[in-house]
């Protein structure tokens, strides 16, 4: 299982601190660090749809002027935008067995998926 975020994140640190909770095994992937790609968008876009791995609540979507936010209207686009601002995905996301399962953190979607 790979969990994807950036470390300081509060929303991340819940998830982390349910998986460890849970005694499940994973691997963190810091996408500050590491970085995502387009391939790997796309797959999480297929999986959430793209406007839910856009993070429209975080700082970095509202610092955008409201015709930059405009002009992220496509995935093409949002794949433009996210690679190169990788706090602008909502986070976590938790991939098991390569396929992208959950975004964000609900503790009865996390019960339900990984309990």
């Amino acid at each position: 299982m790979i969990v994807y975020g950036i470390p300081n994140c509060n929303t991340v640190k819940k998830s982390l601190d349910w998986l460890k909770a849970h005694q499940i095994d994973f691997e963190f992937h810091d996408f500050k660090k590491k970085g995502v790609t387009a391939d790997k968008l796309n797959q999480w876009f297929e999986a959430f749809g793209w406007e839910t791995v856009l993070n429209k609540k975080g700082l970095t979507w509202k610092k955008l002027s409201k015709e930059e936010q405009a002009a992220i209207d496509s995935p093409a686009k949002a794949i433009d935008y996210l690679t190169a601002n990788t706090s602008a995905i909502k986070r976590p996301i938790i991939e098991k067995e390569g396929l992208a399962v959950l975004i964000s953190f609900d503790e009865e979607k996390y019960n339900e998926t990984l309990g």
